[in-house]
């Protein structure tokens, strides 16, 4: 059986760092609302390309 059709699992190494991206999501997510944006498509379109124009610089969400 290939890498390939197993699934794999992503493991925070702290909680800590659990809780900095959440903060840093929520941020993010709230910022993209304020400007009237999708949240769920602006972050997908981000994840997917890599191209930080999808994320607002508003409230230093780029950051």
């Amino acid at each position: 059986m290939s890498s390939f059709d197993q699934t794999m699992k992503f493991n925070f190494p702290e909680e800590s760092m659990e809780q900095e991206v959440k903060q840093v999501m929520l941020k993010v997510h709230s910022s993209l609302e304020e400007k009237g944006y999708n949240p769920i498509n602006q972050i997908v379109g981000y994840l997917l390309s890599g191209d930080p124009a999808y994320i607002p610089r508003h409230q230093d969400a780029r950051n």
